[in-house]
């Protein structure tokens, strides 16, 4: 069924199945799934840390590139074309890993996939914004969902071939999940919704509180890509096995469902208090390991972490577009992708001293950027609680 076919019923069904299965091909698979394929590769084919790190801030030049693209041509955003050849040029880059092997060919691809993620991230994102503006707002946040279902779909193929596979078997076998899940976001139609008006009026001089939002996501883009690459780690450090290796799907089972949960509080309680509130909750998450050892407090910062990171994202996006600023959503993308280049940047020099202070670091980066929300906060105009929309 066409999606403004079924829009036109009233069924916003259809547009969450493909905007989530298109953040979870774009983020969950093309993005995440090289976390844990990494140890594999180091192990199997001898790729060294500093090349592991190379490899993964490339992606995140990629993905900043792509949000640029989304700034400077807004139409892109708008494009069914340039969603499908997004689609294809990201499982194209997941299953040449294995076949195009060596630095320079694996810097292309994850290239490649950067700039194709961020395209099909704000293309998603964008489209779910604009044509769940009249529905339950808890539609929204089962597509950013999707992300966590990636997350965790990929890294459960990955941990299942530690020992029936290889690295090869692993890119493999994310580039088929890539291409399952891009079926479902195939027949997506980005722009907005036939008929529908703008679901929050323009906010007068919207930028001044913009530019707050903006600064706060930047730095969660920092603490989070931080938090992100050395929380396995560090749950391995202490707990060391299956146990640690599942780390990173115990963080997208927390993300499926947290977007939603998120989305719901908003009925009762504003967006901008919500953003600062989970925030607060990450920074705590990300700093817990580092100021109690043991498995239970890594295990149980994991899940913290992918409780809040995926709901920030649909909180600061939602803000933004609250806001009526122009390409809201491609400036914050950029920002948040900016930040992630920054993050491993900072962390280098404190790595020869365990994680403990990396971690510390990122916490205080994400506290930083709760200040910022807050600032959001208390000066937002929009800060009261909206009407509860009936479900549909």
């Amino acid at each position: 069924m066409n999606l403004d076919t079924s829009e036109r019923t009233g069924s916003p069904l259809p547009v969450v199945v493909g905007s989530a299965a298109a953040l979870a091909a774009a983020m969950g698979v093309g993005r995440f799934a090289f976390t844990p394929v990494l140890p594999l590769m180091q192990a199997q084919t001898g790729l060294s840390a500093g090349l592991g790190a190379s490899l993964a801030t490339v992606n995140y030049v990629g993905y900043l590139a792509g949000a640029l693209v989304g700034i400077a041509a807004p139409g892109v955003v708008r494009s069914t074309a340039v969603l499908r050849g997004s689609l294809l040029a990201l499982v194209a880059s997941l299953a040449l890993m294995p076949v195009l092997t060596g630095a320079a060919a694996w810097s292309a691809l994850r290239l490649v996939a950067g700039v194709a993620s961020a395209l099909i991230f704000m293309i998603a994102v964008s489209t779910a914004l604009s044509r769940l503006s009249g529905h339950a707002q808890h539609w929204t946040g089962w597509v950013f969902g999707g992300v966590g279902g990636g997350i965790a779909a990929s890294g459960l193929l990955v941990l299942a071939l530690r020992t029936a596979g290889g690295w090869r078997e692993a890119w493999w076998a994310c580039a088929l999940l890539a291409a399952l899940l891009s079926a479902f976001a195939w027949r997506l139609v980005p722009g907005t919704r036939p008929g529908a008006v703008a679901a929050e009026p323009a906010v007068p001089r919207a930028h001044r509180w913009f530019a707050p939002l903006l600064a706060g996501y930047a730095l969660e883009g920092v603490g989070y890509i931080i938090a992100g690459t050395f929380l396995v780690a560090a749950i391995e450090r202490t707990a060391p096995g299956a146990l640690g290796s599942g780390a990173w799907v115990l963080v997208g089972l927390a993300a499926l469902p947290s977007c939603a949960v998120w989305a719901r509080l908003s009925l009762r309680w504003s967006r901008p208090a919500l953003l600062l509130t989970a925030l607060l909750v990450q920074s705590a998450g990300i700093a817990l390991p580092a100021l109690l050892g043991g498995a239970v407090p890594a295990l149980v910062s994991a899940a913290l972490f992918g409780a809040t990171f995926m709901g920030i994202s649909n909180l600061a996006l939602a803000v933004g577009r609250d806001l009526a600023v122009p390409r809201a959503v491609a400036m914050l993308t950029a920002g948040y992708s900016a930040g992630q280049i920054l993050g491993p940047l900072l962390t280098a020099p404190l790595l020869s001293g365990g994680y403990d202070r990396v971690l510390l670091l990122a916490g205080a980066i994400v506290l930083a950027a709760a200040a910022a929300a807050a600032a959001v906060r208390f000066r937002y105009p929009l800060a009261s609680p909206r009407p509860a929309i009936a479900p549909r």
